[in-house]
């Protein structure tokens, strides 16, 4: 499994929290549940205050399964998915582009 960063923004006035539906079926699609169908464990989410912003960091098989993960929200705004590193790995490695 690799991990990754995934990353949503969306503008303003499509804010899809703002639609109680939209909102619910987003909450059901980042359910673990959800996620673990594409084989893909969630270990962190927020959205940043403001911004419009999404941030999943993700363990997945692969980084065409986060991008089908993360179709739903390519919808509303645009989507970036990054390999990413564990803090640890990071300094055993010696350095972030090791």
């Amino acid at each position: 499994m690799a991990l990754f960063v995934a990353e949503h923004e969306h503008p303003a006035d499509r804010c899809p929290a703002r639609d109680p539906q939209m909102g619910a079926m987003l909450l059901m699609h980042l359910s673990d549940a959800n996620a673990e169908k594409l084989g893909i464990t969630i270990q962190g989410k927020a959205v940043a205050d403001h911004l419009h912003r999404l941030y999943l960091i993700l363990e997945a098989p692969s980084e065409k399964s986060v991008h089908e993960f993360m179709a739903p929200f390519a919808q509303a705004g645009s989507v970036k998915v990054l390999p990413a590193s564990s803090c640890e790995r990071v300094v055993e490695r010696r350095g972030c582009d090791a």
